[in-house]
């Protein structure tokens, strides 16, 4: 798989998911085999671009190229110039987020909401492929609702316009994430142009994700939400996609070292008080489904220091390996639904 310049290390792509895809996590979906991770997205709305919170999701010190900034907003002017100042930032590839459902970004006439006014389409396409000489490329949606289906025609747009990577979730915009995605549109589109094209929307398993990589003839595929909690699935994936076997639920151990390993990145990014909330979200997802889990959450909610919340896990994981040394799950809870992907 190759995107402009840059040769990735395998088809596997992290989704840029809002609150989720931080430098930590984008660092340790890449360790665990990932071969690229997009960013959270970065507003195009130039009065934010110094405000803390901009410059964080713009921080990509010591992260693995190549750097993949993700930019929102609905009028091409503003993400041109926001395209330009990413790359003066360090970002090696621009990423047009065309797909976002939610109703914050869509009631800014930007996201998925973006997908009602072709003609802006094509604007701002065209506006930020010249604007930058790094490579440009477009996540989207297969339309804004069952009867307004463009994926087709933005496509077009976009291989006509230069971009050089094109990232589908098989869902409209109305769909949100109800039901289950379809990859027919992601195959159709594959077939219309010559670019690469990118598979998104629930892949959650090593087997599901070949079954996508068949079925559309997607050059690579991209998961958000199955991630979230398990960011080893991707070198799960590509074991299976290599030697057509599945690789063994991880050791207790093994995922405790992980996530406290995640969570000490957390706190050095965000510091104390706002590291020990966010991490709050990774813990339950990491838990999810788990022994005693929900009692271990509601307690660790209610914890105010990262000192606090390192001593909890490390005795809640201790508790589960002296029953078991591998993960067993005893439910599955459903994905957060916040966030893009």
């Amino acid at each position: 798989m190759q995107i402009g310049p840059h040769q990735l290390e395998n088809r596997l792509i992290v989704a840029p998911m809002a609150g989720v895809t931080d430098r930590p996590f984008r660092m340790l979906c890449k360790r665990l085999g990932a071969g690229m991770a997009v960013s959270e997205m970065i507003t195009a709305n130039k009065s934010l671009w110094d405000t803390k919170k901009t410059l964080r999701r713009a921080n990509h010190d010591g992260e693995v190229e190549p750097i993949v900034v993700q930019i929102a907003g609905g009028e091409a002017a503003m993400l041109a110039a926001a395209a330009r100042l990413n790359v003066e930032r360090g970002a090696q590839i621009i990423d047009i987020n065309m797909g976002c459902p939610a109703k914050k970004v869509c009631n800014v006439a930007a996201g998925s909401a973006l997908l009602r006014d072709l003609d802006n389409v094509g604007r701002i396409l065209d506006a930020v492929v010249r604007a930058v000489e790094v490579p440009v490329t477009l996540k989207t949606r297969t339309g804004w609702s069952a009867e307004v289906k463009t994926a087709l025609q933005v496509a077009r747009m976009a291989e006509d316009a230069g971009i050089a990577a094109l990232a589908l979730h098989g869902r409209t915009r109305e769909d949100l994430y109800k039901g289950s995605a379809e990859y027919d549109t992601i195959r159709a589109v594959k077939q219309a142009v010559s670019i690469p094209v990118i598979a998104n929307g629930d892949i959650d398993s090593p087997q599901k994700a070949k079954q996508v990589l068949d079925y559309t003839g997607a050059d690579a595929i991209m998961i958000g939400r199955a991630a979230q909690g398990r960011p080893w699935i991707f070198g799960e994936i590509q074991h299976y996609l290599d030697t057509g076997t599945l690789l063994p639920p991880p050791r207790i151990s093994d995922i405790s070292d992980i996530m406290q390993g995640h969570l000490s990145e957390l706190y050095d990014f965000y510091g104390e008080y706002s590291g020990c909330r966010i991490a709050r979200k990774h813990i339950a997802w990491y838990t999810r489904g788990l022994r005693g889990s929900n009692e271990f959450r509601q307690a660790m909610y209610a914890l105010e220091s990262t000192d606090a919340q390192r001593h909890a896990i490390a005795d809640y994981f201790d508790r589960l390996a002296a029953c078991s040394e591998r993960l067993e799950y005893e439910t599955t809870a459903p994905h957060d639904t916040d966030a893009d992907d």
